[in-house]
């Protein structure tokens, strides 16, 4: 067993970037396996609750992100933070809820370390960040449209990019180079 399937989450409550990916134990290698972005949108029904629709929304990310990761021995994450208004507080209660109902471990990143992961510098705009994982990843599943009957990338796959991103920071963590030697060591042992 050299290979192993892993997740990275940019997660929000409208738009949650899922990256399903395959890496390589021995060699660090990465491959993406599958990009999700479960989406959701407010409620404008005035006769649901307010609570109800945030119920649903929560929902119904939680069973897209949980059904995407199926497999999936760990995870990374970057953990919402720093919330000003009520929305935006409630959909990070939302997000972190969806992280801590996970069945497989969770690793957490910073926003600074996967932007550094992919292009180098802690202050990468969402532009350079799309357009690395874009040349890192050129036959991933990208979100596209048709402008002018050429299929171009929308704006939507920055939350995957990100999604590839936390784990190109998390793979980097001192939590998973510790957890990668010991399931290194469980392969040559199964050999």
């Amino acid at each position: 067993m050299s290979k192993i399937l892993i997740g990275g989450l940019d997660g929000s409550l409208r738009n949650f970037g899922v990256a399903r990916m395959e890496l390589d134990i021995e060699t660090d290698e990465l491959s993406v396996t599958g990009l999700y972005l479960p989406r959701t949108e407010p409620e404008k029904n005035k006769q649901v609750r307010a609570s109800s629709a945030s119920y649903f929304r929560a929902k119904l990310l939680h069973d897209e992100v949980t059904a995407a990761l199926k497999g999936a021995s760990v995870v990374f994450a970057e953990i919402p933070y720093g919330g000003k208004s009520y929305d935006a507080v409630l959909g990070f209660g939302i997000v972190i809820g969806i992280y801590a109902s996970l069945s497989m471990p969770l690793i957490e990143v910073s926003q600074s370390e996967t932007k550094k992961a992919a292009v180098g510098t802690r202050t990468a705009s969402k532009k350079e960040m799309i357009a690395w994982a874009f040349e890192t990843y050129p036959k991933a599943p990208w979100l596209t449209t048709k402008r002018g009957g050429v299929l171009v990338p929308t704006k939507a796959n920055e939350h995957l990019a990100d999604a590839c991103a936390v784990v190109h920071a998390g793979i980097k963590t001192p939590a998973f180079r510790q957890a990668k030697a010991i399931l290194a060591a469980g392969s040559k042992l199964a050999a």
